[in-house]
């Protein structure tokens, strides 16, 4: 592993479509509407990496979600959504391309508290459903256990690049209040 990977990067980024606007997340909605929203991009095609997404997806969703928030409680997390905004910590350019006009929106680190904020290493679903033996699955880390845990593994995106080594790509980053990234939810769709 090289030195560079193990840095811990002092921002995370936020991936989205451009005419969607960031942070609009699929758990926030009712489950009818979600499901609808799914299901039009799945039949559109439209480009997106969640067009390939099964017909169970929301229901794994949300229970790997609740998993998550009842881990970070455990670890002294106190958060104020059921559901969390998504996050990678640094950039992890292959996600840019989840989307026909994709965007990254990068926020200062230090503007986050670590009651609110987890991370699993790779993205929710392999992490706490991948049955592979890596430490890493089935955990959640707080802000204060990150700097050892890229130090320990490093960061995805730098040995996995191109993601021919398994399933995890980056680190995730779960927030779970609104307040840090209140000036981003209302900003206007390009």
């Amino acid at each position: 592993m090289d030195k560079k990977s193990l840095i811990v990067p002092d921002f995370l980024s936020h991936y989205y479509e451009a005419a969607d606007g960031p942070f609009r997340n699929l758990s926030d909605m009712p489950n009818a509407e979600a499901e609808a929203v799914l299901e039009q991009i799945r039949k559109g095609g439209q480009g997106r990496f969640a067009g390939q997404r099964t017909s169970d997806y929301l229901a794994v969703r949300r229970g790997l979600e609740a998993r998550v928030r009842e881990l970070f409680i455990a670890k002294g997390g106190q958060p104020l959504r059921e559901r969390p905004h998504y996050l990678v910590l640094g950039a992890c350019a292959w996600l840019i391309d989840w989307y026909p006009a994709g965007r990254e929106l990068r926020i200062p680190l230090s503007e986050f508290n670590g009651r609110i904020v987890s991370f699993t290493y790779g993205d929710t679903f392999p992490a706490m459903r991948y049955q592979d033996g890596k430490p890493t699955r089935g955990q959640v880390y707080s802000l204060a256990e990150l700097p050892g845990l890229v130090e320990q593994y490093g960061l995805p995106q730098g040995w996995n690049a191109e993601g021919k080594l398994g399933p995890d790509r980056y680190i995730e980053v779960q927030v779970w209040a609104d307040e840090p990234l209140r000036p981003y939810l209302s900003m206007p769709i390009h």
